[in-house]
């Protein structure tokens, strides 16, 4: 008989030390933290000295020990995410090494800011359908090494970080209980990083130099209807009502954001986890880490109903319905550490920025568009 429910008995973040301020930002760009501040509640974000890989696998053991599970008793790593070290291998194959996981399979997602909760959704099938018992699922970014650094529309609002939910298979109602997954894809040229992919592979351009297309207006309008309509739907399929809801943890993408779509979705504020202040928009990331922390803090009761929505580029767009189970208290801890970083946060940004085009060529003209869309 297939299982019914795939319980979360693990959770665990890695958040690099690097703190990069708005002060910070505005040495060398044209801004300040009341501009930042006014415009998108952030204060402050992290910068990695370590690969997203390192992150990863730090997070994944912690959330290994957190539910008292063995590595080797994996069955599935899902590696959610828009950062790479490399196209092929694949990043869950890496985390697989690092935590010495030899039966589990290793699976990528990327569906942008949205790629945790698309992984656990898929990982929660995939338990409820008998392929596999145990799963990890990880939301990681590491855009700091990608950022176009001189564009103050989107430099100021993301950071690096990373954390991870353990998946165990369960005859208890727990775990994601509904999932709405969407794309509003006629709107995905309004948030692009052009210079990643193979579609640049012929382009003269330097590696990590990009520009980003991000329509702020279009964006934030499509964002707060997507996660709305979505929590909606979540919702009612499940029968529940805003007034049952005890957490919402949406993406951090920008608290005006995040305010619309708790206002739509009848969740007063103070039942919505922040995180955005402190972290910036972490991606993929952001949801499972304000997960850990809203465990941490105690905003997480056994019996909990937890929503979280999110949106991404493509634009994809999603919102789960999660019943929380008995134990919100680690089984046990991990003494998996990042290596000291050795560099401010401020250091690690002009790095990469010196790396970024250093000839000063027009970026404009080295990453033109290069799809054509609908082609078939």
């Amino acid at each position: 008989m297939p299982t019914k429910y795939a319980a979360i008995t693990g959770w665990g973040d890695c958040m690099p030390p690097a703190v990069l301020t708005n002060d910070d930002l505005s040495t060398f760009l044209e801004t300040n933290d009341e501009w930042i501040t006014s415009r998108t509640g952030m204060k402050e974000r992290r910068i990695s000295h370590v690969t997203a890989m390192e992150m990863a696998t730090v997070a994944a053991s912690r959330a290994l020990a957190c539910a008292g599970l063995d590595a080797a008793d994996l069955d599935l790593i899902v590696y959610g995410s828009c950062s790479y070290e490399e196209q092929v291998p694949n990043s869950s194959s890496g985390v697989q090494l690092g935590l010495g996981a030899k039966n589990a399979a290793a699976m990528d997602i990327n569906t942008a800011c949205t790629s945790f909760l698309y992984g656990l959704s898929a990982a929660t099938a995939m338990i409820r359908t008998g392929v596999v018992r145990n799963a990890v699922v990880i939301g990681v970014e590491l855009i700091s090494r990608y950022m176009d650094w001189s564009n103050r529309n989107v430099a100021v609002l993301f950071g690096d970080g990373a954390a991870a939910v353990v998946l165990q298979a369960s005859d208890n109602e727990e775990g994601v209980i509904g999932s709405v997954l969407g794309c509003d894809a006629d709107a995905r040229a309004t948030l692009r990083i052009r210079g990643f992919g193979c579609g640049y592979a012929l382009e003269n351009v330097t590696l990590g130099d990009t520009l980003w297309d991000f329509d702020g207006p279009q964006i934030f309008k499509r964002a707060v209807r997507g996660m709305s309509d979505a929590s909606a739907k979540v919702m009612s399929q499940c029968g529940v009502t805003s007034e049952q809801i005890d957490l919402c943890i949406p993406h951090q993408a920008n608290l005006r954001i995040i305010e619309g779509v708790a206002k739509y979705a009848g969740v007063p504020m103070d039942k919505v986890m922040l995180t955005v202040q402190k972290y910036g928009n972490m991606s993929a990331a952001t949801v499972p880490v304000a997960l850990v922390e809203a465990l941490e803090t105690g905003r997480v009761q056994p019996g909990s109903t937890l929503l979280m929505p999110a949106f991404g580029g493509g634009l994809t767009f999603c919102s789960l319905l999660v019943k929380w189970g008995a134990r919100t208290t680690p089984l046990g801890t991990s003494d998996r550490q990042l290596p000291p970083a050795t560099k401010t946060a401020l250091e690690l940004v002009n790095e990469i920025r010196a790396v970024q085009d250093p000839h000063g060529r027009s970026r404009e003209g080295l990453l033109a568009p290069v799809f054509v869309e609908n082609r078939v």
